[in-house]
């Protein structure tokens, strides 16, 4: 776990996949047949605060979605890139963009179209629901499954990691007290 640690210090981008990690990998048809998604609303509030202390996020997902679009942004996710096949290229672009090293990147994923871009960043994370190929290839699984708080696993351990943790729960309370 120390590797990880020091691994989880250098974070500066966190690249989510959406279906499998943000959302539990089903599809739900309404009666017009429009795709629903279910987020995991700990998640949210994970991701609210990377931010918080200035962290950016982003989202490489193989398929369209409009309650994607939707939930990111609501929850300000600064990068996001739907219908991406080759997800690997668009990491590429986006950590040029950003002027990071992979060093500074991690990344989570959950299935096959993830481990391309998975291998080029400095924290590789599969979600406790991943195929056994991600999950080879993976520094940590966290221990919440895809779309059931396994995003905010991976924010509370970038958190902890750099020292932020203790800090945002005391301001949380403070905030928060009646």
């Amino acid at each position: 776990m120390k590797k990880i640690v020091e691994k989880a210090r250098n974070i500066k981008l966190l690249i989510l996949d959406v279906d499998g990690v943000l959302t539990d990998g089903r599809l739900y048809y309404n009666e017009q047949g429009e795709v629903t998604l279910g987020f995991h609303i700990q998640d949210g509030l994970g991701i609210d605060l990377l931010h918080r202390v200035g962290l950016q996020t982003a989202i490489i997902s193989g398929r369209k979605a409009g309650a994607v679009e939707k939930r990111a942004a609501q929850l300000k996710i600064q990068h996001v890139h739907l219908g991406c096949a080759q997800k690997a290229q668009t990491y590429k672009a986006l950590r040029e963009k950003l002027q990071l090293n992979h060093e500074q990147i991690a990344y989570v994923g959950d299935d096959w179209i993830d481990i391309p871009a998975m291998k080029q960043v400095g924290l590789k994370i599969a979600v406790a629901n991943a195929v056994p190929e991600v999950k080879a290839i993976a520094d940590w699984e966290t221990p919440h499954k895809g779309g059931k708080g396994a995003v905010r696993d991976v924010c509370e351990l970038i958190l902890k990691a750099q020292g932020h943790y203790e800090n945002l729960l005391a301001d949380y309370f403070q905030d928060t007290a009646v």
